[in-house]
């Protein structure tokens, strides 16, 4: 599921526990390459020390426009990342978030009207714009700070044919369980740590409190014209989990048929928890009141004792009811979504990719900034979000399941994957697969779906 659709519906992630920035010292002046951008650094950096920004040159006067699916308050938040970098610099960076990014990016570029950077949150999109020519490749300077700063997977999903065109931005963790602590420790559950504990778990849930009204588990797929999303986000933890990172590479890529073995494997993985009537869909009805059930409301039953357990994503913090306390100790919690073998940290992710339209010298400061760990934290102390920077401190996260968060993606075991559907042909991937999954979970069979997907890959 794309980045924009989550803002459709979460928009206000970024204040669940935002924190007071504290601003770092800056200073001084120079140049992208060591000569001068104009200005003089003392004016650009009033009364701060701008020592750390001296290798971004000063640009006195100077806008960059970074055009972005961001919105509302995590838009803001985004604004005041930039403070430090525009009183250093001088450079102003003009954001614009729009719901409608996918579409508007293309019809900017082709216009002629493009901005001067953008955060694609898909790989397939940011791969269309580079081979219709309106990408620039990114600079020598941000090449680097991924090499160090990131894992060669995220630095892949900024390539397009050999050529590295764009640096992370902020991410995702999607590889989560939520549930309540005290209903764990009163039932004497414990957190599983392999997938066969989780059945286990699931089943024994199942025998405790089995009725008409609780259930183990509860989902929910509704999600307006993108329906069946979070299903598609189940299979391909599935895949991940079954197949490994190689197997789901070659599915995403279509070097193996959607309908090939492995996948239905992975499919039918998934189906023993939410098409079997004994553990969905707690507070909720039955197996198939899942596709009717809006995301957002999917694991608001573990509130109620109707439900123990929900797969969704660290965004999903946001959806808790004001009040609740989500925490170790708290009314919810999240955990990772185990693996086959306990020493396997296979992760579904999501994220932004910040390409640029242009050469321009201060577009390639304001991009460089963005790949750099400095960046990274300042964004993660503000709030909301997270950062697969490998440069990023944990501690600055502002709750403790975007703490976990980073840790899980910092773990050097961790093998982390992006978010399949984003990265299929929106044909399928925003389309066929979202609605075969709404199917399924109504009724159809596993292989009749997956075939019908693949029938609809394009040629």
């Amino acid at each position: 599921m794309s980045r924009t659709i989550r803002r459709r519906t979460t928009a206000g992630i970024a204040g669940v526990a935002a924190l007071t920035l504290t601003l770092a010292a800056c200073g001084g002046a120079g140049d992208l390459n060591g000569g001068g951008g104009g200005g003089g650094g003392d004016d650009a950096g009033g009364d701060a020390d701008c020592s750390e920004f001296e290798e971004y040159g000063t640009f006195e006067g100077e806008t960059v426009t970074l055009f972005t699916s961001i919105r509302e308050v995590e838009a803001d938040q985004l604004q005041d990342s930039f403070a430090q970098f525009e009183e250093c610099t001088g450079i102003t960076v003009e954001h614009n978030g729009s719901g409608e990014f996918e579409q508007q990016v293309v019809v900017q570029a082709e216009s002629g009207n493009a901005p001067d950077l953008a955060a694609f949150p898909q790989p397939g999109l940011l791969q269309r714009m580079a081979n219709d020519g309106h990408l620039v490749e990114a600079p020598a300077e941000v090449e680097t700070n991924v090499d160090e700063g990131w894992t060669e997977d995220w630095k892949s999903y900024g390539t397009v044919d050999g050529t590295f065109y764009a640096a992370p931005l902020m991410s995702n963790v999607k590889s989560f369980v939520w549930y309540s602590p005290s209903d764990f420790e009163e039932n004497g559950y414990e957190v599983p740590e392999t997938w066969d504990e989780l059945m286990d778990l699931t089943q024994q849930i199942a025998d405790d409190h089995g009725s008409d009204s609780v259930k183990p588990w509860c989902a929910g797929i509704e999600s307006g014209g993108a329906t069946g999303w979070p299903a598609t986000d189940w299979i391909e933890d599935m895949v991940l989990r079954t197949g490994g990172g190689d197997v789901y590479d070659q599915w995403v890529s279509h070097e193996i048929p959607f309908n090939d073995p492995q996948v239905v494997e992975a499919v039918d993985m998934a189906g023993d928890i939410l098409k079997n009537e004994d553990y969905v869909n707690g507070g909720i009805g039955d197996s198939r009141s899942i596709a009717t059930t809006s995301f957002n409301d999917g694991g608001l039953p573990i509130l109620d004792g109707n439900c123990f357990l929900h797969r969704q994503a660290s965004f999903y913090e946001a959806q808790w009811p004001e009040g609740t306390d989500v925490g170790p100790d708290g009314d919810v919690y999240a955990f990772y979504l185990p693996s086959v073998n306990a020493d396997e940290t296979p992760v579904l992710v999501a994220g932004e990719f910040v390409g640029a339209f242009n050469d321009n010298e201060a577009t390639q400061a304001v991009q460089r900034f963005l790949s750099s760990d400095t960046w990274a934290n300042t964004r993660v102390e503000i709030g909301g979000v997270i950062s697969a920077n490998l440069g990023v401190d944990p501690e600055l996260a502002s709750s403790d399941v975007l703490r976990q968060s980073i840790e899980i993606l910092q773990d050097p075991n961790a093998v982390a994957r992006f978010d399949g559907s984003d990265m299929m042909p929106s044909e399928v991937g925003a389309g066929s697969f979202w609605s075969g999954m709404v199917d399924w979970i109504n009724g159809s069979d596993t292989e009749s779906v997956l075939d019908g997907i693949e029938n609809s890959w394009p040629n």
